[in-house]
This record gives C-alpha cells, structure tokens and sequence, in this order.
C-alpha cells in the first residue's frame, strides 16, 4: 500500500499525519516505511528524537528501503507545482490531503485536488487541528469541500498540544507527557482519530474512489 501525505505550505499537519498512519499500521504488526520528501526533512527529524515502530528515510534512500515494506508513506513537498506533484503522486494508491477547517486552507487544497485530478491520482481530504470548540467552523470546511466533490473522511484529528509534545519527544502522541512526565490526559483522542483514519483509508483503497471523487464540481472557488 502506497500512500502521499501532501499539502500547498507547511503547517497543515503532513508529517503528524505521516507519522501518526505510519505507526498505526506498525503497531497493527505491518511492516512499514516512511519517506520523507520535504526538504525541510520534519519527518527525519521527528524520528531522531525519540523512537518509532518503523524507519524514516530520505527520498534519495526510498527505492531500497521500501522494497520490503507492507505500507509506504511518503511525506510529500508542500508545493502547488504540477510535475512535481506527478512524480511525488503518481502511483501512489491514495494522496491525502490533511486540510484545517479554515477558508483559505480549504481553497488551497481545492486547488492541489484539481492538480490531482489532472493526473488522475485518487485522493482524499482529512480534516486536522479542529478545535472541539469550535464545531461550525469543521462542519462548514466539510461542506464546502463535498460541494466541490471531495471524498471527505469521517474521522476528524482534534487540535490538541499532546501532538506538538510528542513531535519535540520524537514519539507518537499516545505516549505523549507534559513537562513533569505525565501522561496528557487527551492524548488518546488524537490517537483514535488516526487508528479511524486508518481504517477509512483501508476501505478506499479497496474499492475505488466514487467518480464525484475524481471530477471536479465548476462551482465558484469559495469557503
């Protein structure tokens, strides 16, 4: 199973959601490789600081290091280019596309799905950091995304520190503790919405994507 977390900029939660899917399905006992294609390197970064159940390679290491891997995560570039999309994307058996509910967010990754659907990659949208408080504000980014013809995932991934915890601890947020050492009492919220996301991702994949997933609606770009 091969899989692409991308986005148009940084900070929409790639590698969290590369890191997070990757032990997963470790933890599930599936052999599993994450590939970082970020020049910025966050996700080999994150993996030296602490410990993970799977191995996180540079781009440039990825065709040997994959060859045995049940799953393959690649942590994508942030880019809007076209080709460089296509060689990240191509082959892949699902692009996704972590997307905060917040308008411009939303905007951009309609515009990286329209680059998809170019290159006929299946793709879907995962909505992360959505604060609990502020419920409207997701279920409004849901819909304008599902108006566009996105496939939406269920499973949303709350806004939650135990995650910027875990990234500086190099380990994933179920292990997650403050600065006395205790465990963060939320942290299993944010572990549950990947396991769920997991397994949405498993069922795409096994059957394809429905066509509204693949064609575009011409509607006005708006949030």
């Amino acid at each position: 199973m091969f899989i692409t977390v991308s986005g148009q900029k940084g900070g929409v939660a790639k590698t969290c959601t590369s890191i997070h899917l990757a032990t997963v399905w470790a933890e599930r006992g599936r052999s599993v490789c994450v590939v970082d294609a970020d020049r910025n390197r966050s996700a080999l970064a994150y993996g030296i600081r602490g410990e993970l159940p799977f191995v996180v390679v540079p781009v440039e290491a990825a065709a040997k290091a994959t060859r045995s891997a049940d799953v393959v995560i690649t942590d994508g570039q942030a880019s809007s280019d076209e080709e460089e999309l296509r060689h990240l994307a191509v082959g892949s058996d699902l692009v996704l596309l972590p997307t905060s509910p917040k308008a411009r967010a939303v905007e951009l990754t309609v515009e990286l799905a329209q680059l998809l659907r170019r290159v006929d990659v299946p793709h879907a949208v995962v909505l992360v950091k959505v604060d609990v408080r502020q419920q409207r504000a997701a279920q409004e980014a849901r819909a304008a995304l599902e108006a566009f013809g996105l496939t939406v995932l269920a499973a949303e991934v709350p806004l939650l520190a135990a995650f910027d915890k875990a990234e500086s601890q190099g380990i994933p947020v179920f292990s997650a503790t403050d600065d006395r050492g205790r465990a963060d009492p939320r942290r299993m919220a944010g572990w549950s919405a990947y396991q769920s996301i997991a397994e949405e991702i498993e069922c795409l994949i096994s059957k394809p994507l429905s066509v509204a997933s693949r064609s575009i609606s011409p509607l006005p770009l708006s949030a």
